[in-house]
């Protein structure tokens, strides 16, 4: 088992960062023709940064159009956060102060974490028109999320594993010094759903994390009538027009 799960979670890693940078490449080079934000916009470069910094932090396009989604989405983004947080003991060593700070936050936070997930997979069910747009691939990618929260949960506070054999198995992933991961049937399915989601991640609709800030919606400066928009690459065909245009003119003279 040591060696099954050290090849996924390096195979899952290898997926994860490869499929990052490559969907972030496509994100960063769709040309974005018009000038699109969503109405009221800042029309200041600054201005668009405190939209993304108050849209990515707490969700406000989200809470001006659904409260009841907004209180079950940022329950489980925050509490996710703080989750992800507590994690990091697993990969350090020694534990930095703010992270042994986090912890208790971090265990309990888990319930909140649930809750969300439970509001968000009901919503899918009992909302119509949110129903008719949801896809298998939807409750699926909220079950593999449950599946990684209960098994951590209740490995908490039910069945608990041995942390200090699963951290020396991770920092021997780290410096590829192979450690022996605790046998739990818990860790297995937890561990198991974890490198799935890892591999999974890049090719489903959970790229919203990077991809919210590539949105021309949000990340556009609302100032059309002030100066002209043009994306790389239909700057680059004027500029050729241009050089053509006066390349064919008649040379002045006697």
């Amino acid at each position: 088992m040591t060696a099954f799960f050290a090849l996924t979670f390096y195979f899952a890693t290898l997926v994860l960062v490869v499929g990052l940078i490559v969907k972030i490449r496509q994100f960063a080079t769709v040309p974005a023709p018009l000038k699109i934000p969503t109405t009221p916009a800042p029309t200041t470069v600054s201005g668009v940064f405190w939209r993304m910094f108050r849209e990515v932090v707490f969700f406000e396009s989200l809470f001006r159009a659904s409260k009841w989604t907004w209180i079950f989405g940022y329950m489980f983004h925050a509490a996710l956060a703080l989750v992800v947080l507590r994690h990091i003991r697993y990969f350090i060593e020694p534990v930095w102060f703010w992270v042994v700070w986090v912890q208790p936050f971090g265990k309990y936070a888990a319930f909140a974490m649930i809750a969300g997930l439970l509001g968000l997979w009901v919503r899918r069910i009992a909302v119509d028109r949110v129903r008719y747009i949801s896809s298998p691939s939807d409750h699926l990618m909220l079950l593999l999320l449950a599946v990684i929260t209960v098994s951590g949960m209740l490995m908490s506070f039910v069945s608990h594993t041995d942390i200090i054999g699963l951290k020396a198995f991770v920092l021997g992933l780290m410096y590829f010094d192979w450690q022996p991961l605790p046998a739990h049937p818990l860790l297995y399915i937890h561990l198991g759903a974890v490198a799935l989601l890892m591999i999974i991640f890049p090719f489903s609709k959970l790229l919203h994390a990077p991809g919210v800030f590539f949105s021309p919606t949000r990340n556009q400066v609302d100032n059309p009538r002030e100066k002209r928009h043009l994306a790389n690459w239909a700057a680059q065909q004027e500029a050729d027009r241009t050089a053509s245009a006066e390349a064919v003119q008649p040379q002045g003279g006697d």
